[in-house]
């Protein structure tokens, strides 16, 4: 038995009818991720444009599958209503885009004239362009119903053309204008690392956008002129819909979701950095943080650093400031950096602090310390902590010094 290999076209042909539920999906994905932000930070707009771009997106390609085409026809018993439907929400969206590009790069403070001309344009533009799809719709004759090939079948058909015609050249201006704002914007100084490569997924997110248009109106155009590449609009376009609804997808939601994630992993590494001198302060005082289930990263993170600065704060009586001074000394002559050698001279004052204070009584010490640079710099002592060796080096070249041996000997 021989198989015989698919070309692209009947590939696509093939799996043309679920072949729009996978954009939806990944528009649905991004549009989860980002709801809890959107939920909890209903207040900026910025957030609520990008979920409301993203569920309009999302709502193109479930209405575009030709199973949900043919249900909403059905439904109405108007064959072909789902084509202005489809249409109309596609226009929507690139309107959206505009607006919300708009918006994004001018700021939400401009509130200049040449802004809000600029948006007021966009919503009578577009608005416009969906009546009168939907009038020319009221007035074509389009009785069969094309669950794949409204575009080229009806290319020719009185106003029904004029409706594949508007809704063309609204994606395209749509597209053009939006391209060149993004990439206008890369090339601008001073951006944030997630927001540049944010705006480079959408650049070419929007680039695959002119070409989805390129194919479709090659396509409507032959018709025109008597010639049949229907495979442009059926099989070259459904791939590159998806191919920038997802570019576009992920352009929307690194910036956000990439500075989410930075935070998380800095919060999560501070309070892991924080380990060493936590559990040398929970010898000391005898007892940890309590356990608390569900608590949050930063929760976790701001109750370890308290109890790290509750329990050194009084051990700090404890500390000899003449024998610190010895060991930023130590550390100076063993070549380490001045911010090391302090964060070196603190972490061994700590830990002679913390055996001295095991062998006196609890309100022993030699008075009140200024704590200031100490409780400020737990994250470096807490690191130094790991630094055994030079730790030792430190403590026991001190300890020569104060034996009457010189730091340089």
């Amino acid at each position: 038995m021989t198989t015989v290999a698919l070309t692209p076209a009947e590939f696509v042909n093939q799996f043309y009818p679920n072949f729009w539920w996978i954009p939806a999906g990944v528009l649905a994905a991004a549009l989860a991720i980002k709801l809890p932000s959107i939920i909890r930070l209903w207040k900026d707009p910025m957030l609520r444009a990008v979920g409301g771009l993203l569920l309009l997106a999302c709502a193109v390609f479930v209405f575009v599958a030709p199973s949900t085409i043919a249900r909403v026809n059905r439904f109405t018993g108007v064959a072909n209503i789902s084509g202005p439907w489809v249409y109309s929400l596609l226009t929507a969206f690139c309107a959206f885009c505009l607006l919300l590009i708009i918006s994004w790069r001018n700021g939400l403070s401009d509130r200049s004239d040449r802004t809000r001309r600029a948006m007021r344009g966009v919503v009578a533009v577009y608005s416009g362009v969906i009546v009168a799809m939907w009038v020319l719709f009221a007035l074509a004759d389009v009785p069969v119903e094309r669950l794949r090939d409204l575009d080229t079948y009806y290319a020719n058909t009185p106003y029904m053309r004029e409706v594949i015609v508007l809704y063309l050249l609204a994606h395209t201006v749509a597209a053009l204008v939006t391209n060149g704002l993004i990439w206008n914007w890369v090339r601008t100084d001073g951006l944030d690392s997630l927001l540049r490569w944010g705006l480079k997924f959408l650049g070419v997110g929007y680039a695959a956008q002119l070409l989805f248009d390129a194919a479709k109106i090659s396509a409507v155009v032959a018709r025109w002129s008597g010639r049949n590449v229907d495979w442009l609009s059926t099989a070259v376009a459904p791939p590159l819909a998806c191919l920038s609804a997802v570019l576009i997808a992920v352009g929307f939601i690194l910036p956000h979701a990439g500075q989410y994630l930075h935070g998380r992993w800095h919060v999560r590494l501070a309070h892991h950095e924080l380990r060493p001198l936590y559990l040398l302060m929970r010898t000391v005082n005898g007892t940890g943080v309590p356990l608390l289930l569900r608590a949050t990263p930063e929760l976790r993170l701001v109750r370890r650093e308290t109890f790290i600065r509750d329990v050194l704060l009084p051990l700090a009586r404890h500390i000899d400031e003449d024998r610190r001074e010895r060991f930023h000394d130590a550390a100076l002559a063993l070549g380490h950096p001045p911010d090391l050698a302090k964060a070196l001279a603190a972490t061994a004052a700590i830990l002679d602090a913390a055996d001295d204070r095991n062998r006196t009584r609890e309100d022993d010490g030699t008075g009140a310390r200024d704590t200031t640079d100490l409780l400020r710099e737990i994250g470096a002592v807490s690191r130094v902590l790991r630094r055994t060796e030079d730790l030792r080096a430190v403590r026991a070249l001190a300890r020569d010094h104060m034996d009457g041996k010189s730091l340089t000997g």
